[in-house]
């Protein structure tokens, strides 16, 4: 069992940068992903990164402008939002995964936090 809670979401020009938080609670050897829905769109996979860290996958629209981390030490996953722009507003949810690889599909995920809003301006 694991709990997550993000944090770190805001308002933003576009152009700006964001850092959201991602905390683990209890068993922490899972795999970390970062999704984003607007409204009226479907969950979509932004980014994921293994539990050692070393392995980190991210989407096409978002790929040079966001940063995936993790700090097992802290039991914090961190997404670095750089160049932000308008189409990234949406609210992001981190979840959780047992998988030992690499997974951008939501459905595998077990776990997730309650999301953090994230509103880009233009």
């Amino acid at each position: 069992q694991v709990q997550l809670v993000e944090s770190g979401g805001g308002l933003v020009q576009a152009g700006g940068s964001l850092r959201l938080s991602c905390a683990a609670s209890g068993r922490t050897l899972y795999a970390i992903g970062w999704f984003r829905q607007a409204p009226g769109k479907e969950r979509e996979f932004v980014a994921t990164i293994t539990w050692s860290g070393g392995s980190t996958v991210y989407a096409d629209s978002v790929k040079g402008r966001f940063t995936i981390s993790r700090d097992n030490a802290k039991n914090t996953v961190y997404l670095q939002m750089n160049d932000l722009k308008p189409e990234d507003t949406a609210v992001y949810y981190c979840a959780a995964t047992e998988a030992s690889t690499i997974v951008v599909v939501a459905r595998v995920y077990d776990y997730w936090g309650q999301g953090t809003q994230v509103t880009v301006s233009s």
